[in-house]
């Protein structure tokens, strides 16, 4: 798995997505479904800061997803993302094992 996760942190745009989703209040707007920390940052938000066209954002982020570094909550039509800091954490210790 670290090796999937690292080549889905090998892009500026998706490691930029993870800095912003790390302190998600200063980064996005107030948004209808709550607090960003706990549900997450609608994909609308992240594209939008990103500059990205929907789907790729949607194509980051699901890459981001496979690799277990977000986890995606869906609230009817819209999903919302955060960073899953358990697997970040895991991969932080593998790595110092590894290297």
């Amino acid at each position: 798995m670290i090796v999937e996760q690292l080549k889905a942190l090998a892009s500026d745009s998706r490691l930029q997505i993870m800095a912003w989703l790390r302190e998600p209040v200063a980064h996005f707007p107030a948004q209808a479904h709550g607090d960003p920390v706990g549900i997450g940052v609608c994909v609308s938000h992240i594209q939008s800061k990103a500059g990205m066209s929907p789907s790729t954002a949607s194509t980051h982020l699901a890459i981001l997803q496979r690799a277990r570094l977000v986890q995606a909550t869906r609230i009817g039509k819209w999903t919302y993302y955060r960073r899953n800091e358990a697997e970040i954490g895991k991969m932080l210790d593998d790595m110092g094992g590894m290297i």
